[in-house]
Formats: C-alpha cells, sequence, structure tokens
C-alpha cells in the first residue's frame, strides 16, 4: 500500500533539528481510535435511512472483498466527517506531538475517501495509509505496509483492538486507546501511552435504551383503571405484560431510530449526548441491541391475545414509518405521535379484554397532539434567532412557532372539554359514587397544560414534555390529586362524610344514586 502525502517538512515547535522521538513517525489507526465509533458501521445507517433498497446489494459487494465493500458503501454514505465523535484526550495528545514536529501518520482500514477527508478536517497527518477497494488494510496487511514505509519497530503505533496486536508487535512503542484487558493482556510491544476509554454500564444501557420513555406505556393500564378492574388480578398480569412488551418494542425502535439519526443527533445541542451519538456506545453493539429488545417484545406478546399481537405490530410499523419520512412531515409528525399514544391505549384494551372508552380515546388524541406540539415548539424556540424565519427544522420554519403554540394551546384545551363532556355523560354515572366531584379534574388539567405551555414559551422545556413531567414537582402533585379525586368520586367518601355530619341517612344532592 502506497502512502498518500499530505504536507512534508515538520519540526519542532521552535524550527530546531527534531528529537530523537519526534523523528520517529507516530502512525494512528481511524475506527475506534481516533474516533469513537466504526465509520463502515457509520456508512451502512447512512445507506440503510437514505437509499434502503441498495441495502441487497451489501452481499454482492461483500463477496467481491471487504475493500470493495468498503469503497462502495463510502461512496454512497457520504459520511460527514466532521461531525464524527473524535477522542478529545488523544487529539489534544496528537496536536502537541505535531507542535513538536512529530510525524503523524493516519493508517486506517477505513477507504482512503474516508481517510483523506478526516485528515484534511483534523489538518493534523503528512501521510495516510488506507484500504483502496482492493486492498483491505487491516492486521497483517497494515503491518506490512508500515514496515515498508518506516522499517520495523521505526514507528509507534496507536490502535485499540486485537487487529493492532500484530503491528504493535512491529512498532517501536505501543499506544493504546480505549483498549480491553482482554488485549491488553496479549500485548507484547512496550506501552508508551495509554488512553481509557468509558466502558459500557448498566447505566448507559438503560439510558440507549430511553428506559426513562417507558412511562409512556403505561397508558396500557388506563383501560383497566376506568373500568374500574384493577382489582381483577388476571387482568392486571396481562395489562403488566402488556406494559413490558410495549416498553422493550419501544426501546428496539429508540435504537433503531438514533441509528438513523446520528448526524441530526450530532447537531443538536442535548441529543448530541446520546450513547450512540456520542460514541459511547459502539454501533455494534446498538445494532445488536435492537433487534434483541423487538424480539424479546415478540415473545412477551406472544403470551397476550391476538388482538395485542396486531396492536403491537401496528405499533411497530407506524413507529418505523415515522422514523424514516413522517416526521419531516410538518403537523402530520405530531398526529402521528398522538396516534401512538391512543395505540397505547388501544393495545391495554387487547390485552385486556376490556372495551376502549370513545371519550378516553378522544381525550388521548388531544391531550397528547397538544403535548407532541409542545415538544415541537421547544424545538423551534432554537432557531428564535434567525430574524427571517428560513431556517427549517423536521418541516418547520422558525416563522411557525407562534403557529404551534396557537395548535397546541387549543388542543390542550379540547381535550379539556372532552372530558367535561364525559363527565356529564350516563357512563360516568354507572362508574363513579359521586361524578360530581370529577369536576375538580378540569381546573387541574387547566393549571398543568396552562402552565407546560407557559414554561415552554420561556424557554424552559427543552425536552419531552412527558419527561419533563417526570423531573417536575408541580406535576407530581396535580397527578396527586388528580388521583384523590378520582378516589374520592369512586369511594363517595364525601356523600358518606356529608351524612355523618348531617347525622342523618338522607343522601346529599350532590350524591349519584348508588350503583
Amino acid at each position: 500500500m502506497k502512502a498518500v502525502p499530505i504536507r512534508t517538512g515538520m519540526t519542532d515547535a521552535a524550527g530546531d533539528v527534531p528529537t530523537r522521538e519526534a523523528m520517529r513517525p507516530l502512525c494512528v489507526d481511524l475506527d475506534g481510535t481516533l474516533v469513537k465509533t466504526d465509520t463502515l458501521l457509520e456508512c451502512f445507517v447512512r445507506l440503510l435511512k437514505h437509499h434502503p433498497l441498495q441495502i441487497l446489494l451489501v452481499p454482492l459487494w461483500l463477496w467481491r472483498g471487504k475493500a470493495q465493500l468498503k469503497r462502495e458503501l463510502a461512496t454512497r454514505a457520504n459520511l460527514d466527517v466532521a461531525r464524527l465523535p473524535y477522542h478529545s484526550e488523544l487529539l489534544e495528545f496528537l496536536r502537541a506531538e505535531r507542535a513538536a514536529g512529530r510525524k503523524l501518520v493516519l493508517a486506517s482500514a477505513a477507504d482512503v475517501s474516508i481517510v483523506r477527508r478526516v485528515a484534511d478536517h483534523l489538518a493534523l497527518f503528512e501521510e495516510v495509509l488506507a484500504s483502496d477497494g482492493t486492498v483491505n488494510l487491516k492486521g497483517t496487511r497494515k503491518r506490512v505496509a508500515l514496515q515498508e514505509r518506516f522499517r520495523s519497530h521505526g514507528y509507534d503505533y496507536a490502535g485499540n483492538d486485537a487487529s493492532d496486536l500484530t503491528i504493535w508487535d512491529d512498532a517501536h512503542s505501543a499506544i493504546l486507546v480505549n483498549t480491553s484487558p482482554r488485549v491488553s493482556r496479549r500485548l507484547k510491544a512496550p506501552i508508551g501511552r495509554a488512553f481509557p476509554g468509558e466502558r459500557v454500564s448498566a447505566r448507559m444501557l438503560l439510558e440507549a435504551m430511553r428506559i426513562q420513555h417507558w412511562v409512556k406505556n403505561l397508558l396500557v393500564f388506563v383501560p383497566l383503571a376506568m373500568a374500574h378492574q384493577v382489582q381483577n388480578p388476571e387482568l392486571v398480569l396481562s395489562s403488566v405484560l402488556a406494559f413490558l412488551s410495549f416498553g422493550l418494542c419501544a426501546s428496539g425502535i429508540y435504537l433503531i431510530n438514533d441509528l438513523l439519526d446520528l448526524d441530526a443527533d450530532r447537531r443538536h445541542p442535548t441529543k448530541q449526548n446520546r450513547p450512540l451519538a456520542s460514541g459511547a456506545l459502539s454501533l455494534r453493539l446498538g445494532m445488536m441491541m435492537a433487534p434483541i429488545a423487538l424480539i424479546a417484545s415478540l415473545a412477551i406478546a406472544a403470551l397476550l391475545p391476538p388482538a395485542f399481537v396486531a396492536t403491537l405490530t401496528l405499533y411497530v410499523v407506524v413507529t418505523l414509518a415515522y422514523s424514516l419520512r413522517l416526521k419531516y412531515i410538518a403537523i402530520l409528525d405530531v398526529v402521528v405521535l398522538a396516534g401512538l399514544y391512543a395505540i397505547r391505549v388501544l393495545a391495554g384494551s387487547a390485552a385486556t379484554g376490556v372495551p376502549p372508552s370513545p371519550w378516553l380515546l378522544a381525550f388521548s388524541l388531544f391531550f397528547f397532539f397538544s403535548l407532541a406540539l409542545v415538544k415541537r415548539f421547544s424545538e423551534l424556540d432554537t432557531l428564535r434567532r434567525d430574524a427571517d424565519g428560513t431556517k427549517a427544522t423536521r418541516g418547520y420554519y422558525a416563522s411557525d412557532r407562534e403557529q404551534v403554540a396557537s395548535l397546541g394551546s387549543a388542543s390542550g384545551y379540547i381535550a379539556v372539554l372532552v372530558l367535561a363532556l364525559y363527565i356529564n355523560s350516563e357512563a360516568v354515572v354507572a362508574l363513579y359514587r359521586q361524578p360530581t366531584v370529577l369536576w375538580l379534574i378540569c381546573p387541574l388539567l387547566l393549571y398543568w397544560i396552562s402552565r407546560i405551555w407557559l414554561l415552554a414559551h420561556r424557554g424552559q422545556i427543552h425536552e419531552d414534555p412527558v419527561v419533563f413531567a417526570l423531573r417536575d414537582r408541580v406535576s407530581y402533585v396535580v397527578g396527586a390529586c388528580v388521583v384523590v379525586v378520582l378516589f374520592v368520586a369512586t369511594t363517595g367518601l364525601v356523600g358518606q362524610w356529608i351524612r355523618f355530619s348531617a347525622g342523618s341517612d338522607r343522601i346529599s344532592p350532590i350524591v349519584a344514586p348508588q350503583r
């Protein structure tokens, strides 16, 4: 493999004769070392997102050789090297070495088109060695190329995994970057420097699975609770299984969505810290976790009625369609998000056999449509500085901000109206001893929805409003008040207290007839 020169004539910072160490080149690997990701997998997921049908050609490219596969993927993926998660500590070290006059070489098994662009972006490397569509420059082949260029033990090498062991054996010293203890124990070369990486923890895995978003799946319990069947252990067990199935399914979809949205997440001020986008969690592990979560979800769903399996399948189809295309269509995206909440309610009905209430579905649709618009409003809030309103995100422009707020507020208040109409329906009289008490929920919801939108206008909501509510004390207080109102309306405690205080068996006018 022939080295590709980029710049020459390096000396130390003062222009003096380079030191002995500075004269020895430092060769640096790319995938897993300089960047905390795998550029081959990065290209693969981008191809999957933008040209999904071309994935069918991957076996043919692989049959022609790994180097050919890398060339084809690199040509079609248009990888944004400026947004890759670089190893910051290693970069600081490389900049210091370059300032001291040391020659840096980027030696990678990635395709040369990607390696050159990384070298140009960082402006640190004098030469690059990379796969060229014919030769896959990995392991022994990279070692031979470095031997031909710098002779054995005439260079230092920075790498990260087992394929680099043969190169370290030939190098003067090894620089370890995010190297596992298993690989380190097999190393024979002297260690010049080590840059330990962040180890994968249970907390990181749960964060990637968005375990905090499982709270949304509590909606599967709502049909059971509204039908006052929470004392039926068999139905409660079915709801628990439905909750677990939906939770695992949602986690699998979140992982897929994060894989497909790497570029967008890395441009976002907070999403760039997500495990996959930041490189803290490898793409390989993420691509393994997603199908495992989905398979586990389907295994649990198989224990429930076929209607639940059908509802779960509908959720998967709609969610994938949202991730791939629908989230880029203004207004339709939030309608779909609201619909996904309604699907959770339907899934709870399907799992338990409790018929879904039309009132509940209508309330859910308007209520969660409002919350979905809060999320979009918060995203548009970051574009307020664009004076002409021409900057767009997911089909919205900065100038749409106030219109989105109007639609969201109106939808939230319509949800309260649906609740008020439900309280006056005959269904309430059959389920609650004191339905009149339920009217107290209306001002509570009016307060909570108005407060959420007020905080959004102030720029204090930067995430999913459901996740925000989990960290908001006021939301817990409002939720507790709603639970108390429901309990009182169900048990009729107020009516009993009035009768006891009056010393009479006469039923108070505010108490509905007993069932």
